[in-house]
């Protein structure tokens, strides 16, 4: 199923559409679905895959050359000039499946709802995949891909050099490659996909069901394929995470190893957020790391988008705000520190199921809570983007306050203000929620003229008496959504 990646698609499509040749940077988290991506833009246009290893570089010229010349046992060590002089008669099929068996379009998932557009045939395109690891082992490959480019005047390409390493391409690249960096076109980094895409994607999951697999799995699409949404949610937690022999196990792990040193910090760290130590003072007196050297570690996770920095609404209630809070970004991360990492004894000695029911569905509907929040938020900004909003949203962002916290506040460009908080634990939503967000808007010196209030299960009596004699006060149910 190839869906939610119009806008991606279109974009590759006006970037091909350019006159003469082009390099664009195209990057994102692996499973992100970037190959599938290209597959589809690539798919009725004549084009190159290779994917780059972890090698040396002239390991990796070997490696690319016995590609390109298939069917030879011939030992050649090409310059990347050579290489790339002969991309131009090499195609996707015949040269890949003849060299470590990558073919981008093994890669790519079945379906067919969306279509690259008709567009007449004037240049190639030549993907790179992963082409940090060429960067990484030696400084010849930039300078050698600028000049080839160059001198396509006649017969123009688009070079897409793709990445799975987010924190390398925005922190480091442009020092590695120094000059080289000016013949770059653009970047375009591919992002997770959103919960309605996650729905259609599930068709035969309710919408709790959804909402606790997009809180496990987050917006990406790789993960989402060892789901089977036949079975509910612990089926599938006990299938295809707490299961030793399956790819899920220690995923949560290898996303942390594979861009970091030092991971006994990192997964100290990590471990003690999710463990609720989100301020840099909470997590110094359980690490006993000093400030200085967590502060270090947590800017890597939040370059490597693991963890993230949460600020307050700015408003004029600053006073009654938490000054800034550290939360896991990666959902699964997320995952995989709350629930696998602080038991990994009991992972060993319990069956899967006996391990759900100790470790995971006393606390799980308190751990979803926190992503339903980030569902109502994606509702919020499509009604805005609709229309659909009785004010058009500038600035979305959440209050946290000392005492309380408002799950969103939506803000237009003259003040105007949409509040809203969201129950998935409670069996009902009640009038003394209700009161609480009233209380935290004053707090924060918000208007309430506009009241959004999400609820996994019913409101109470006197909530709904409210809102039938206040029209500002908005109620969704999840079937509502």
């Amino acid at each position: 199923m190839f869906s939610g990646r119009n806008y991606e698609l279109q974009y590759l499509n006006n970037y091909y559409e350019r006159d003469g040749s082009q390099i664009m940077v195209l990057y994102g988290e692996k499973n992100v679905g970037k190959t599938t991506l290209l597959s589809r833009f690539m798919a009725d246009r004549p084009g190159y895959y290779y994917r780059a290893r972890s090698a040396s570089e002239r390991e990796q010229r070997f490696l690319w050359g016995r590609e390109l010349k298939t069917g030879t046992d011939e030992e050649w060590y090409p310059t990347f000039t050579e290489i790339f002089n002969l991309i131009p008669d090499a195609g996707i099929d015949g040269n890949i499946a003849a060299g470590d068996g990558s073919n981008i379009h093994d890669a790519a998932e079945n379906g067919t709802d969306i279509h690259t557009a008709d567009i007449p045939v004037r240049k190639k395109v030549i993907v790179i995949d992963e082409f940090q690891n060429i960067v990484r082992a030696g400084g010849g490959f930039m300078g050698e891909l600028c000049a080839f480019v160059r001198s396509r005047k006649d017969a123009p390409v688009l070079v897409i050099l793709a990445s799975s390493s987010i924190g390398w391409v925005e922190n480091s690249m442009i020092t590695r490659i120094g000059e080289a960096a000016y013949a770059l076109s653009g970047f375009f980094k591919i992002r997770e996909l959103s919960f309605g895409t996650l729905m259609d994607f599930f068709p035969r999951f309710s919408m709790k069901q959804c909402v606790e697999t997009y809180a496990v799995l987050g917006g990406v699409p790789g993960f989402w394929r060892h789901f089977d949404d036949k079975l509910d949610i612990k089926e599938n937690i006990c299938r295809y995470i707490l299961n030793k022999d399956v790819f899920l196990h220690e995923e949560g792990l290898r996303i942390v190893e594979r861009e970091l040193r030092e991971t006994g910090v990192y997964n100290t760290i990590l471990a003690a957020i999710a463990a609720g130590k989100h301020k840099l003072n909470d997590l110094y007196h359980h690490t006993e790391f000093s400030r200085a050297k967590i502060s270090v570690y947590l800017k890597n996770l939040m370059e490597l988008e693991l963890v993230e920095k949460v600020f307050s609404y700015d408003t004029e209630g600053k006073a009654n705000t938490q000054k800034g809070i550290y939360r896991i970004s990666n959902h699964f991360v997320h995952f995989y520190f709350t629930y696998i990492y602080p038991h990994l004894s009991s992972m060993e000695t319990l069956g899967e199921k006996a391990y759900y029911d100790r470790y995971i569905a006393p606390y799980f509907g308190r751990y979803v809570a926190y992503y339903f929040k980030q569902v109502c938020r994606e509702y919020i900004e499509e009604w805005n983007r609709n229309g659909e909003l009785p004010v058009k949203v500038d600035r979305i962002g959440e209050w946290v306050g000392k005492t309380g916290t408002i799950d969103f506040v939506a803000r237009s460009e003259n003040g105007e203000t949409i509040l809203g908080i969201c129950n998935w634990e409670n069996l009902s939503m009640d009038y003394g929620d209700y009161e609480r967000l009233l209380s935290c808007a004053e707090k924060a010196k918000l208007g309430t003229e506009h009241i959004y209030l999400f609820s996994r299960y019913r409101f109470d009596e006197r909530l709904r008496k409210e809102a039938g004699r206040n029209k500002g006060i908005k109620l969704f149910g999840m079937d509502a959504m």
